[in-house]
């Protein structure tokens, strides 16, 4: 019969090393950057998402569809990108670790360089209220996850093409 010593070395022997998890995760984690899409002119697009495979699916269908793409994991992270890139929309998701989506967008918002940038809300939270909340925290827009990516990128140009004629009105 084994003892508890060697069950522990033996499963502890079948667990990758520490490096290779170490060397994966930081791979994973490397700070996003911006990509130009197919036309290099089109608008530019910050999507904002903490979960990696949702980030990335939206910004490659965000690139198909010919837009410039940066990418941001955390509320903090989004303002940095925001105040540098000063994109024409910011795809946010609401729950964020660091800060979240509700409370980066209220500050993009009160800040005279973001203030006129549109901000969608993308989240899960599918309950009664939310959109409400989300369109007091300055949210142009709210989206539900998950959605098709084809009808993110038409509520995402509706929401730029509304932007455009609120700034021609302003003019």
């Amino acid at each position: 019969m084994p003892t508890r010593g060697k069950g522990r070395a033996a499963a502890a022997a079948r667990k990758p090393a520490p490096k290779a998890k170490a060397k994966a995760r930081s791979r994973a984690t490397a700070a996003p950057v911006a990509r130009g899409g197919a036309r290099a002119g089109g608008p530019m697009v910050l999507v904002v998402d903490d979960y990696e495979d949702a980030r990335e699916m939206y910004a490659e269908y965000l690139l198909y569809s010919g837009f410039r793409v940066a990418e941001a994991r955390t509320g903090v992270e989004a303002l940095e990108k925001a105040f540098e890139l000063l994109p024409d929309l910011i795809l946010m998701d609401l729950s964020l670790p660091v800060m979240d989506g509700w409370e980066a967008t209220r500050r993009l918002k009160a800040d005279g360089r973001t203030k006129t940038i549109p901000v969608v809300a993308l989240t899960g939270h599918a309950l009664a209220g939310h959109s409400e909340v989300a369109q007091k925290a300055g949210c142009d827009a709210f989206v539900t996850k998950p959605c098709l990516p084809d009808a993110l990128v038409l509520e995402v140009r509706r929401v730029l093409e509304q932007s455009r004629g609120k700034a021609k009105a302003r003019s």
